[in-house]
């Protein structure tokens, strides 16, 4: 039975044409590690290369288009609220700590950032990255000195924003409490920051709901264990299945899908393709595979121009029920694209009710 898609909330300003673009802010103290984030990950900068990167001394704007139209702000250490305003343009704070330094003067700004926003915007999404973890390498340590720090901000919170009389049972006290604050671990030296800002993003798509739907789905059918939607610019898993995301498998996608992407430039098609009547040539869709030791098989399909499925299934499945995965790949793709179409359409104004994609389920 078909359901309608959520309306986008209209705090959301419009960027250039009738676009509506997703406002992600990345705030936190001079040389945290804001900027290198937003390199890294968004600009394919080396991770050995931040290193010589100048501090910010201006805001800096970075549009990237996947599932939504994103738009980071990258914002110096002095940024003032005039310079942001108005603040309900934003969608969700990440706010960069950097592990190895002095917790206190972060976490007091992090305080005083939240108390103003939970004043104008009370549902802002606020997302504390631990950052420079690779400079901790003793595994407990790391672990206690990240517990220190959400203990720390959980009760920073509490005193910032209890009501000015001593009674803490009072239903304001908890209401204020309920503020949606994450932590990540991170670092631009491993995959801890792609899936960060994965988990980050999770939180602005709409249509995600629908998208893991398709994923399960398939996952069901074709006996997958695992199954990732990677925007493969960025390698920014944009969806899942709902089965728990285990780092390991996360962080072996990340690099398929790097390596993939290094290797691609080196293939072209031999065969000039057949063109239509239309004038348009059909879409050639890439795919590959690689096997695992023991027994697992690591499996990428490109289901639009910018995005791709990769999956972890038994090697004697793959090989066996080759042509039935594939099959199903063949409706869960063309989902997908159901999908991101009606959300861009959304996006630029062009709909204002419309109801989602229904996909058939296909028996193994």
């Amino acid at each position: 039975m078909s359901t309608p898609l959520p309306h986008r909330r209209a705090n959301q300003s419009s960027a250039s044409g009738n676009e509506i673009q997703t406002k992600i802010l990345l705030l936190g103290l001079r040389r945290s590690g804001k900027t290198s984030i937003q390199r890294v990950v968004f600009e394919r900068l080396p991770a050995k290369q931040t290193f010589y990167l100048d501090t910010s001394t201006r805001i800096n704007k970075y549009r990237f288009n996947s599932v939504i139209p994103l738009e980071i702000w990258d914002c110096p250490a002095n940024v003032t609220l005039e310079q942001l305003s108005p603040l309900s343009q934003f969608s969700s704070i990440i706010f960069v700590i950097d592990i190895i330094d002095k917790f206190s003067g972060p976490v007091n700004k992090l305080v005083d950032w939240i108390a103003v926003f939970y004043a104008e915007k009370p549902d802002i999404n606020v997302e504390v990255f631990a950052h420079k973890e690779d400079a901790i390498t003793v595994d407990d340590y790391k672990l206690e000195t990240f517990g220190n720090l959400q203990r720390l901000v959980v009760e920073s919170l509490a005193d910032a924003l209890a009501p000015p009389t001593d009674d803490q049972n009072s239903p304001s006290y908890f209401e204020n409490l309920q503020i949606p604050v994450s932590f990540h671990l991170t670092s631009v030296y491993n995959h801890s920051i792609y899936e960060a800002f994965s988990k980050t993003i999770h939180k602005l798509i709409e249509p995600l709901s629908y998208i893991e739907d398709l994923l399960n789905i398939f996952c069901a059918n074709s006996q997958c264990a695992k199954a990732f939607l990677f925007d493969t610019n960025a390698r920014l898993y944009v969806a899942t299945d709902t089965s728990p995301v285990d780092s390991g498998t996360h962080n072996l996608c990340c690099d398929y899908v790097l390596m993939l992407n290094q290797l691609a430039p080196l293939y072209k098609d031999a065969n000039k393709p057949e063109v239509l009547p239309t004038g348009r040539s059909p879409t050639r869709w890439a795919s590959s595979s690689t096997r695992l030791k023991p027994d697992s098989t690591l499996t990428y399909w490109q289901v639009t121009p910018n995005m791709a499925v990769v999956t972890l299934l038994r090697t004697e499945l793959f090989q066996t029920r080759r042509g039935l995965i594939e099959y199903n790949l063949v409706f869960l793709r063309e989902g997908i694209q159901e999908i991101l179409e009606v959300e861009n359409l959304r996006q630029r104004g062009e709909l204002t009710n419309v109801v989602s994609p229904t996909s058939p389920e296909k028996d193994s």
